[in-house]
């Protein structure tokens, strides 16, 4: 009795499904799809969790060549030549027009480091002398040797920088607060010399012009430090290849070791 209820129960049953409508069987959701694109580089370091991986694609097209060099190389070499041909013919001026004057006999006496002949120099002039090598140096870690060892400077980002802090805190600091320090003054007033703003006149104008610009190259300063100092030299060292690609993350170890330079990355 209890295996024919259960046949017509199966009977029932199969019926029942031969006369459901087809429907369309829905495809599995492609995930692949919805996955959100994997960063450059597959690993990063502690400074990562600061935002500091350097993944940032815009820098790839901001670091490459032609824009970085048209932006930024060719404006910096044109400002430095200008500087110093300006000044090599202003003392051509001054040594014609003291020849004039005196029997080029005399000329032989001077020589051509005389401070007869030179111009007058300015605090700006000479920041931007001292800040001259400080750019080199800044160029050299992060951009000459990412090229020699990674074909491009293209990776370098803000994790770079960090692994430097984080090997050599000393040279990184004092490095990093001349050249920021020097740029912030030569920028603020070298601008205001351009725009005319250091015309003479009373002893209160002056004084008052010169609080107001050094107060500017204050703020313009320590805005940079806080971020450069405060929140990326912070972030420490890299563990992904930032770290251990070329052994020389942001210079740091081309310091101890400069024949790191001839070598070349294992892959």
């Amino acid at each position: 009795m209890e295996g024919r209820r259960d046949s017509n129960a199966s009977d029932d049953t199969f019926i029942d499904l031969q006369q459901l409508d087809p429907s369309p069987i829905d495809s599995p959701p492609d995930w692949d799809e919805k996955l959100p694109q994997l960063p450059s580089h597959a690993s990063f370091g502690r400074s990562s969790t600061l935002g500091l991986s350097g993944s940032g694609h815009g820098a790839v097209y901001y670091q490459s060549f032609p824009f970085e060099p048209l932006l930024i190389g060719l404006p910096l070499v044109a400002h430095i030549t200008s500087g110093v041909a300006l000044r090599l013919y202003r003392r051509r001026v001054a040594e014609k027009r003291y020849s004039s004057h005196q029997p080029s006999s005399s000329l032989s006496y001077f020589s051509f480091l005389s401070p007869k002949f030179w111009p007058s120099i300015s605090y700006t002039s000479i920041s931007g002398y001292i800040l001259a090598p400080l750019v080199a140096s800044h160029t050299f870690v992060n951009r000459i040797i990412p090229l020699i060892h990674e074909g491009g400077s293209s990776g370098v980002g803000l994790g770079y920088v960090a692994h430097g802090f984080a090997k050599h805190p000393k040279l990184a600091w004092t490095t990093y607060v001349a050249l920021v320090g020097i740029g912030a003054g030569h920028m603020v007033w070298g601008a205001a010399k351009w725009l005319n703003l250091l015309s003479r006149g009373t002893e209160k104008e002056i004084r008052r012009i010169w609080w107001s610009l050094n107060s500017i190259v204050g703020l313009v300063g320590a805005i940079w430090y806080a971020g450069g100092l405060g929140i990326v030299a912070r972030g420490g060292a890299e563990t992904g290849w930032v770290g251990t690609g070329n052994g020389v993350g942001s210079g740091a170890d081309f310091y101890q070791d400069p024949d790191i330079l001839t070598t070349q990355r294992g892959v």
